[in-house]
């Protein structure tokens, strides 16, 4: 419990860092790209956001070979480390105004850094929760990882509520205010680097690594070609329907549905909180039924509802009622989020557990996911949004066929030292 706690809240800081990004972009998004249309600065804000995605792979591979070769728990604080170096570059950052172009260039480049970071923090820490949960309730334990990057991503939107309505006026927040929560993102790494420097390590990677055999991760990783296509088809319609639903929805609700950007914050916060309590719910289940019978929960639901859903959303101008919209979104995308950490984990064995989890996944990650606000914004500005719905729900339904014919993990786990002797 010390442990998962451990590496939870560290995860936790590092999607605060990385979502305060997205949380603010509509207030900071005129100091770099002074443009007088605000969809078209949204869209280069949207851009930059990709961009940190565009380096996960890379972030991914190292790290990956890092937490495999190294341990998992000094992967770990090298990545907080990165993470808490962007934070405080964007808070320093000057403005267009200022420096001209060099300033979304230094915007660039900081985010590289939180991709970077955020690439390889995936990998493990799905790893790390999954090998030092026990095995009758790794679903339940591994759920946390989400927990805590939802957790991340509401802390994010919560600091921009109190901004908004007890602190700061519009005019103030876009002036200087959307600078606080970077510099306080940044002082929560130098914490989580603390935290995780004293954790412990997993023993399946010290029971690995005791063996001292030499080994090639990238040759080892190619032999596992069936499980590195499973990662990649789970992962791309669950990442690509998140995205949409927590990182693009607070833009979507402002300016697809017409909503006030205190009404956007508001359904933002509520909806994510809701969102948050349900993973370990749904990792429970997963322990006593098996993890595909969860995905498929999503799977079929996701695919049968994203095109309803979004287009009721945008329909409706009721703020109750788009509350709601979203929030059934978010109980169907659960049954993806609550247990994908774990059961990618579970393909591999040990000695290239973290890389083979956190590779493809950056790499599906950064081609769907990352891409999705700014996929949803330029077909809003080409005059075909309804384009993006379907666009959602035929990634969902790509995934529903991986989910139909892989095997249940849950019964085929390679965490259990017997099988990572295989």
């Amino acid at each position: 419990m010390r442990s998962i706690f451990g590496g939870s809240v560290g995860n936790l800081i590092e999607w605060y860092d990385f979502y305060v990004y997205s949380a603010f972009s509509l207030y900071f998004a005129q100091a770099f790209f002074p443009d007088a249309d605000p969809v078209v600065r949204q869209l280069n804000t949207a851009g930059v956001f990709a961009l940190g995605f565009l380096i996960r792979p890379i972030g991914g591979w190292l790290m990956g070979l890092y937490a495999d070769q190294h341990g998992r728990r000094a992967a770990l604080t090298v990545s907080v480390s990165l993470m808490c170096l962007g934070s405080f570059v964007i808070a320093v950052c000057p403005t267009y105004a200022s420096i001209g172009v060099a300033a979304p260039v230094v915007l660039m480049l900081a985010r590289l850094l939180q991709g970077l970071s955020l690439g390889g923090e995936y990998g493990t820490s799905a790893t790390y929760l999954s090998e030092v949960a026990t095995s009758r309730h790794r679903g339940f334990y591994s759920s946390f990882q989400y927990v805590t990057l939802i957790l991340g991503q509401l802390l994010a939107t919560l600091t921009l509520l109190v901004l908004q309505r007890l602190v700061l006026t519009g005019p103030q927040l876009e002036a200087w205010g959307w600078r606080i929560p970077f510099l306080v993102g940044g002082a929560l790494a130098i914490l989580g680097f603390y935290m995780r420097r004293d954790m412990v390590e997993t023993e399946a990677f010290t029971a690995q690594a005791a063996k001292g055999t030499e080994h090639r991760p990238m040759r080892e990783l190619l032999r596992h070609p069936k499980e590195l296509a499973i990662v990649v088809g789970l992962t791309m319609g669950g990442t690509l329907a998140f995205y949409t639903y927590t990182v693009y929805m607070q833009k979507f609700l402002v300016n697809s549905v017409g909503l006030t950007r205190d009404e956007a914050t508001l359904i933002s916060a509520g909806s994510l909180f809701l969102y948050m309590l349900l993973q370990p719910a749904f990792g429970f289940i997963s322990d006593k039924v098996g993890r595909r019978p969860v995905l498929l929960w999503f799977g079929v639901l996701g695919t049968l509802c994203t095109v309803p859903l979004l287009t009721a959303l945008t329909q409706t101008r009721d703020a109750f009622t788009a509350f709601l919209l979203v929030l059934a979104a978010l109980v169907i995308l659960s049954g993806y989020t609550s247990i994908n950490a774990v059961v990618k984990a579970e393909l591999f064995p040990a000695r290239i557990r973290a890389l083979g989890v956190g590779l493809p996944y950056a790499v599906t990650v950064s081609l769907f996911g990352g891409t999705a606000e700014y996929v949803g914004t330029r077909l809003k500005l080409a005059g075909h949004e309804p384009w993006f719905f379907w666009y959602v729900t035929g990634a969902i339904l790509c995934s529903l066929l991986v989910y139909a014919l892989m095997p249940d993990t849950q019964r085929h786990s390679r965490i259990e030292p017997a099988m990572d002797e295989a």
